[in-house]
């Protein structure tokens, strides 16, 4: 008789790690040592090189915050739906976060967690694709084989370095101290639920979420796109993940890495 494979829930095994130079990095040498399984959670009391969107540094103060990593299979998503597992990412961490800091907060497109102007954390999603079934093609499955999620938030940092132009944390905010492991398992628990949601249900009510609840929806923001700056109003994001803008005349759609934001 065959038995199917244990699916671990996200945040089992939870592994804390005393000083690593990244999560992210940390765990994706996990697995391709195949020492992680899905759900492993890899969470870093101090996190020496931490990585954000577009190469960025993520700079976190030791024994104040979380930074964390989740290994995923991505289960029945195609490649082409890898904006559906971002934006089930942020809209967890979203609702997470909403608990412990009010309605104040809102996903910056395309996975940032803004409380009002001011940055609390952030995702950022690495791929390993094909390593352990053959290229996908026309009705072949997906060949996405991890997803490894690495979230970075602000917790009770209170001091930040000034070339972070808008950081806040959760202790400024509530002025309460947080056991940053315990938040951290508990934010897993977030994760699983919003990740189960989408495998069973679909994207539909996690883009609603999604959409509703986008960083300057509505309002009239600069964004620059290499060289030029220009004024835009933020209407919502596709499907896809692109951020749709309407600039007064006509609808324009943006790629991630396409523009930058001026705040």
């Amino acid at each position: 008789m065959q038995h199917k494979p244990v699916i671990h829930p996200l945040g089992s095994p939870f592994i804390e790690l005393q000083s690593i130079d990244s999560t992210n990095n940390y765990a994706l040498t996990r697995i391709r040592e195949r020492m992680a399984e899905h759900g492993t959670a890899f969470f870093a009391h101090e996190q020496t090189a931490g990585k954000g969107q577009m190469g960025r540094q993520w700079i976190s103060q030791k024994d104040s915050n979380i930074a964390m990593s989740l290994v995923l299979r991505p289960g029945s998503l195609q490649l082409s739906q890898q904006f559906w597992l971002s934006a089930c990412i942020a809209v967890a961490v979203l609702n997470f976060l909403t608990r412990h800091a009010g309605n104040d907060m809102r996903i910056k497109w395309p996975n940032d967690l803004y409380w009002q102007d001011r940055k609390l954390g952030g995702i950022l999603i690495e791929n390993i694709v094909g390593a352990s079934r053959a290229p996908a093609g026309p009705g072949l499955p997906s060949n996405w084989d991890w997803a490894v999620t690495g979230i970075g938030l602000n917790i009770n940092q209170t001091s930040f370095p000034p070339e972070l132009p808008n950081p806040v944390s959760l202790k400024q905010i509530t002025g309460k101290t947080f056991d940053t492991v315990l938040l951290a398992k508990n934010l897993c628990g977030d994760i699983n639920d919003g990740f189960s949601q989408l495998l069973q249900n679909g994207f539909d009510e996690i883009f609603k979420l999604y959409n509703e609840n986008i960083y300057k929806r509505g309002a009239t923001v600069k964004l620059k796109k290499t060289s030029a700056v220009f004024q835009t109003t933020i209407k919502a994001v596709s499907e896809t993940g692109e951020l749709v803008t309407h600039n007064g005349v006509f609808e324009e759609r943006f790629a991630f890495g396409e523009i930058s934001w001026l705040l």
